[in-house]
Parts: C-alpha cells; sequence; structure tokens
C-alpha cells in the first residue's frame, strides 16, 4: 500500500516509516529536518520537507495515499499558544482535509493522554473517562482539539482511528529519559513529595506495533480512541536509581514538598509570561506534576479491539536504550 507518514523527521514517525517500509510498504514520510529527512531517504523512504500549516501542500502529498499516519506536531510543556494552535490543531485540519479530498481508507492519528491530567493523581485511566475542563498547557489543550477536530471527520464520513501513547521511550528518544539523564549527571535530581509515583512507559517498539494493528483492524475500532502504553507500571524514582546506575551516574536526591514545588512553579511561570518574553522556565506545574503524582492508564480497549499486545518489557526496552545512549551520547 501508499503509505503517508507526517512527522516522519520525529522520534515515532522514523521508527514508524522505517517499519513500514520493512513491511513492504511504499512510504512518503513529511518532515522539516532534511538531516533527518537524507536517512530517511537511504532507508527506502520518499520524503518530502513540507510544513502541515500548508493546506495546498497537505492536499497535494496525500494524493494516491491509501494509509495516513498522522504523527506530526508541536511538543513540549511550554511554549506559545499560538504556535501549538498552528501545528497541532491547524496541522491536523490540513491533514484531514488531504485525506477527504483524495478519498484516503484510513486516517490514524497520534494523540496524548496528557488530555486526561490536571494536576491529580489519576490511575488506570480509561478512554470514556472524563477529560478535565482545564488544560495542563497548551500542548493538551490543542492535541484535544486536534481530536476534535478528528471526531468531526469521522462523523463526516473519514474512516479515523486515534491512539494516545504515553512517554514514548527507546532509542533515537530525545525528550523523557535524555532529559532525566541530563539532570542527574549534574549530581542531583529533584525529589518531590513523600509517596510513591507510579506512571507509565511505552516503548517505541510497541507503540509503533499498535499503529500497524490499525491498518487492517476490525471496523468497530473505526472513530474509537486507545490508550497505548506497556501493560506495566514503573516506580519513577526506581527507574531513574535504574538508569543512573547502568550509566555509572552518582546521584543525590534533593528533597521538595510537593506543595512548595508547584507554588515555586507557579511562581516561575509567571515570570517567565510577564518578565522573560515567555522563555521555557526551569521548572512548570506540569513537571512537578508529573514528578510528584501517580498517573497511569488502562490499555484494556486496545486489548480487546486492536489485538495490542506490547512485546518489549520496560527492562528489556531501558537495557536496549542504555545501550544505544552509551553509543551515541557524545
Amino acid at each position: 500500500m501508499n503509505v503517508l507518514v507526517t512527522g516522519a523527521t520525529g522520534f515515532l514517525g522514523k521508527h514508524l516509516a522505517e517499519r513500514l517500509v520493512r513491511d513492504g510498504h511504499t512510504v512518503t514520510g513529511i518532515g522539516r529536518n532534511h538531516v533527518v529527512g537524507n536517512q530517511l531517504i537511504n532507508n527506502g523512504i520518499i520524503f518530502k520537507q513540507a510544513d502541515l500549516e500548508n493546506r495546498q501542500e497537505m492536499i497535494r502529498l496525500c494524493e494516491k495515499q491509501d494509509i495516513v499516519f498522522h504523527c506530526g506536531a508541536l511538543s513540549s510543556p511550554w511554549g506559545k499558544y499560538i504556535d501549538f494552535y498552528n501545528a497541532n490543531v491547524l496541522g491536523t485540519m490540513n491533514v484531514i482535509e488531504g485525506c477527504k479530498t483524495n478519498n484516503v481508507k484510513r486516517l490514524i492519528h497520534v494523540s496524548t493522554p496528557s488530555i486526561y491530567f490536571a494536576f491529580d493523581e489519576r490511575r488506570d485511566v480509561k478512554e470514556s473517562d472524563s477529560i478535565p475542563a482545564q488544560a495542563v498547557n497548551a500542548y493538551a489543550k490543542t492535541k484535544y482539539l486536534a481530536e476534535q477536530e478528528i471526531d468531526k471527520a469521522f462523523m463526516e464520513g473519514l474512516p479515523t482511528i486515534t491512539i494516545r501513547p504515553r512517554a514514548i521511550f527507546g532509542p533515537g528518544d530525545n525528550a523523557i529519559l535524555p532529559r532525566l539523564i541530563k539532570v542527574c549527571e549534574k549530581g542531583i535530581f529533584p525529589k518531590i513529595g513523600d509517596a510513591t509515583v507510579e506512571i507509565d512507559l511505552t516503548y517505541i517498539d510497541n507503540v509503533v506495533d499498535a499503529l500497524i494493528l490499525c491498518i487492517n483492524s476490525n471496523e468497530i475500532t473505526l472513530g474509537q480512541k486507545y490508550n497505548i502504553t506497556n501493560g506495566e507500571t514503573a516506580d519513577l524514582y526506581e527507574l531513574i536509581d535504574n538508569v543512573t546506575s547502568l550509566l555509572r551516574l552518582k546521584v543525590n536526591y534533593i528533597k521538595i514538598s510537593a506543595k512548595s514545588a508547584f507554588l515555586i512553579a507557579g511562581i516561575l511561570e509567571k515570570c517567565s509570561i510577564h518578565f522573560l518574553n515567555g522563555k521555557e522556565p526551569l521548572l512548570t506545574r506540569y513537571t512537578v506534576s508529573l514528578l510528584s503524582q501517580s498517573q497511569t492508564l488502562s490499555i484494556e480497549k486496545a486489548k480487546l479491539e486492536l489485538g495490542y499486545q506490547p512485546k518489549v518489557s520496560i527492562e528489556q526496552g531501558i537495557n536496549t536504550f542504555i545501550e544505544w545512549w552509551e553509543e551515541h551520547d557524545s
């Protein structure tokens, strides 16, 4: 089949595009990073340097495509709302228009479980559970608005499926584990609150497996949303201890109460907005929530309806990541 992948120069999009080629599909990848784009070309992928915000370009790139995977997004805990809106909402609307105009068989959309969270503990969250009225940040808000556009497109006849993968990690990750490691390399790490912090992680190959399942999944999956995780939770600070031990890093924890951390983060956010032209603060309330409150998802719906079964455990994934990190980190 002819398959289009947006965000193909990103972590997930690149892994997905390379897997699709190995599976025998003709793959076109869209992205902004021409360096990664050249890597995609070397791996047999047609690369187009393009902008999701260009409506006509998205319509043209969707021509003769059977399946479109929409992985492209602006993902960050901080930034200007207009930038998130343009990338995540308008970009999604343009991809939808391209799919509708060209009668694409399925649009498979990558969303985020960040839309569930609101500075509180939530465990075993299901797709049918309530979405907070106030989003935790601009990323979560605009990704939820993008989901609403996907829902509207489905009601208008476009076959869609949405997945919400949590905390993707693995070789090539430049966000979750690398950020933790960079902080730990300084020798100290903030330990916020006294409670155990239970989290979900998802190994990159498991997310790709879930996306591949969406290509030929039963019609009951159309218009649906699916949480994707490794199906096992981890203790955040045990995870940090494990990673730093494997990397032979010595880390001292600085304990701070959750109340104090939220207060400090709130002050830093206001200072950033009013005095620093929106520069990302050293600490945000969203980051404090991630480091101090348990947040886990249920993947029973994905197991039942998509046939999703995570194959790579967190332990296996961490070990593979560490091997890659030691080889590539300079």
